[in-house]
């Protein structure tokens, strides 16, 4: 469903493809939330293991999609009531958001 969701998102040029999952977003090496990446930060998180598990394939749908010209990618807790409108209206967001380098 993510990797549809990313093709249908890169081939409209969406302005952001918007992924829910059931943890915070992404977690650094301390479990702590990482709010804002670019795309070769997360690559180098990929290659050093910090993110794994199934959230690489999320993290690669992300990338497909700023790489095919997405603005930004944002993984979001769907767990947490009004989470997409917390991302979309607040300036701090409610996941990991990824923008081209």
């Amino acid at each position: 469903a993510d990797t549809a969701a990313g093709a249908i998102a890169s081939a409209m040029t969406a302005k952001r493809l918007l992924l829910l999952t059931d943890v915070a977003g992404v977690l650094d090496a301390d479990g702590k939330l990482i709010q804002k990446m670019d795309a070769k930060q997360a690559r180098k998180l990929i290659e050093d293991g910090t993110i794994q598990g199934g959230m690489i394939p999320k993290i690669e749908t992300c990338l497909n999609a700023v790489d095919d010209g997405v603005d930004a990618a944002v993984i979001i807790d769907g767990r947490v009531p009004h989470a997409l409108l917390l991302e979309l209206f607040t300036e701090h967001g409610a996941g990991t958001l990824i923008e081209a380098n």
